[in-house]
């Protein structure tokens, strides 16, 4: 009878087990809008202060001051709004991103689109607080490191070096199951600092076309602007593959979302 009585409350409980609610899924704002928010005004933040870092430049202090205020800004914002978006504020990070698996195909516009707003604000933020000649001299912080066709080559090689850095840190780092860690914000931005102050000389170091497309709309300076989509984006493919063939663990190889 005692045996039958165990048996009983041991069907009981895996019965209950069987009937335990599974978790709820996120609400389609906290997956789909908030998301989107977190991208636009990180974006936003980090083009506004970058901008402000070249419009506001202190005489004598050279790429210091842009690399240390691009990294710093960089890290923060993706240490404070990583969890809600992945922290990307950047189209070549989220095309990355997608292609090793961490961000689903049907956010991949959403984030462009955000992105790409958040440079427009972000730019037109950093021209709202900056008196008119400061803005004109700098092309209102817009990329201008070609002067001629000749230098093409070479700012468009030193795009893709610089952004294949911050994109294997970015992948490694925050996304590759074996190697991320929660230090990954502050290493994107370390990166960027590094990029800026080595090869800020060959191309402005800008590695994010929403970096370069806010301020050229602004202040509507279009020379050579298309070098810093394709240097990046460019970048963002090398990484892709690079990963999910050679570097990444097995999921990250195999799985496609």
């Amino acid at each position: 009878m005692a045996g039958a009585e165990c048996g009983h409350h041991r069907l009981q409980e895996v019965m209950n087990m069987d009937v335990k609610p599974k978790p709820s899924r996120p609400h389609w704002c906290e997956r789909c809008v908030q998301p989107c928010l977190a991208e636009l005004l990180g974006t936003a933040l980090f083009v506004c202060l970058g901008c402000l870092s070249v419009l506001e430049a202190v005489e004598g202090t050279g790429r210091l001051q842009p690399a240390l205020a691009h990294g710093l800004a960089l890290g923060v914002t993706v240490a404070v709004l990583g969890d809600i978006s992945g922290g990307h504020f950047n189209p070549a990070v989220s095309l990355a991103v997608w292609l090793v698996g961490g961000l689903n195909m049907t956010m991949l516009i959403p984030y462009w689109v955000s992105q790409l707003c958040g440079g427009m604000i972000g730019a037109g933020l950093a021209k709202a607080v900056t008196p008119g000649e400061h803005f004109g001299n700098a092309s209102g912080g817009a990329f201008g490191g070609v002067a001629a066709d000749e230098q093409v080559p070479a700012v468009l090689l030193g795009e893709i070096i610089m952004t294949t850095f911050l994109l294997l840190v970015v992948c490694m780092g925050a996304v590759n199951g074996k190697t991320k860690t929660p230090l990954a914000p502050f290493c994107v931005g370390f990166t960027v600092t590094a990029n800026i102050l080595a090869g800020g000389g060959v191309s402005g170091a800008c590695m994010n076309p929403a970096r370069a497309f806010g301020p050229a709309l602004v202040a509507n300076y279009w020379d050579y602007h298309w070098v810093y989509w394709v240097g990046p984006m460019v970048a963002a493919l090398l990484v892709g593959v690079l990963v999910r063939l050679l570097m990444g663990d097995q999921t990250t190889r195999l799985l496609l979302k």
